[in-house]
């Protein structure tokens, strides 16, 4: 009888996470946790085949489970009344949480265009939400502009930073491309934890204004949600516009087949440079939100975990979907805030779980059409 790999893979992964359970729980504990997810599995296997009913080695009778059906518009509507009455109801713990994953929606938008559109691997990625966000902290703060000026003027700078990484970008793929932009990611980082008269080192920028809007200051955090949501709603629209114009559709020609894309008359040079810039102009945005929420920036912000983190959102919720990118920035920054009573366990249910989606389901929670 020969055994599939997703069935070793499966059977590898359980003494596995219970052996790194130890130091949390014990040995003791080690065993139950062995014992049960074995137990799961019998359980949840016998299941399957209590359905079917096989005569002569065939299947005459398979009982299926039923198949829920839902309009996509309705959940839709539902998810946009949650979202718009969240602040009259949830205290600022939760509205503040809601911010952050709001950005990181944003964020995770950003390098859904680089990586699940056009391909082009990416671990430096929080080098141009640093940049950003530190572009328009000094432009605040040094030089006394208002928010939305110097949020202007960031998103240029951001959208310039991207264009200059796709110059030696250009003739690289896959590990190759992804050195460049992690080496990118931690220049920029160490710029700015040394460049002590321009960005004040490691002591980061303080005293970064909230935003006005006619007049009216946003300090409150309940009407600063608003200004990300609205930020969010425009990124969805923009990028799923932009996902099935032209240029993405040649982003998804790149993705696929270089090589055949060239030979089609596809411009592959021109659609990596839109393609870096994009998704930079993406964090930008994310990055002067950050620095006017925050009200300070610094370096650790910005380290090589917090591009992985972003990755870890897109790969989780599935390269190239815009409502699995969402829900996966939504699982990341929510639930370890939900786990947070259970301090020492809540990053060892996160990695189990993303070894979980790795293994059972490769591509994301909800993968694209393509």
């Amino acid at each position: 009888m020969r055994i599939s790999l997703s069935k070793i893979k499966t059977l590898f992964f359980i003494p596995w996470l219970s052996f790194l359970s130890l130091p949390f729980i014990g040995a003791k504990g080690a065993c139950y946790l062995f014992i049960g997810i074995c137990a799961a599995g019998i359980i949840f296997i016998a299941l399957r085949r209590v359905g079917q009913v096989r005569l002569g080695g065939k299947i005459t009778k398979e009982l299926t489970t039923p198949k829920l059906s839902y309009n996509p518009k309705y959940f839709i509507a539902v998810s946009m009344l949650f979202v718009l009455v969240l602040p009259l109801w949830a205290d600022n713990y939760y509205i503040d949480v809601a911010v952050l994953a709001g950005i990181y929606i944003i964020l995770a938008i950003g390098l859904n265009v680089i990586i699940g559109y056009a391909g082009l691997l990416n671990l430096g990625f929080a080098a141009f939400y640093a940049i950003g966000a530190y572009s328009s902290a000094l432009l605040t703060t040094a030089l006394g502009l208002g928010f939305w000026s110097a949020l202007f003027v960031s998103l240029i700078l951001t959208t310039f930073s991207g264009f200059l990484l796709a110059f030696p970008a250009l003739r690289l793929r896959g590990d190759y491309l992804a050195i460049i932009t992690l080496g990118f990611g931690e220049i920029t980082r160490l710029t700015l934890n040394n460049w002590d008269k321009l960005t004040h080192g490691p002591n980061g920028i303080s005293g970064i204004p909230v935003p006005f809007i006619f007049g009216f200051e946003l300090e409150n955090l309940k009407h600063y949600y608003y200004v990300v949501l609205f930020f969010v709603l425009f990124a969805v629209i923009v990028v799923r516009r932009t996902y099935y114009s032209r240029i993405g559709r040649a982003w998804l020609a790149i993705r696929e087949d270089e090589t055949a894309a060239e030979a089609m008359g596809v411009d592959a040079t021109r659609y990596k440079f839109l393609a870096f810039s994009f998704g930079a102009f993406w964090a930008g945005l994310a990055g002067a939100l950050f620095a006017s929420k925050m009200r300070f920036v610094s370096p650790e912000s910005f380290s090589f975990m917090e591009s992985v983190f972003i990755a870890c959102m897109v790969i989780l919720g599935g390269l190239g979907s815009i409502p699995g990118v969402i829900l996966g920035s939504l699982i990341l920054v929510v639930l370890p805030e939900a786990l947070r009573d259970f301090q020492s366990y809540r990053m060892l249910a996160l990695g189990a779980g993303l070894i979980l989606m790795m293994i059972f389901r490769p591509q994301g929670i909800i993968r694209s059409r393509e």
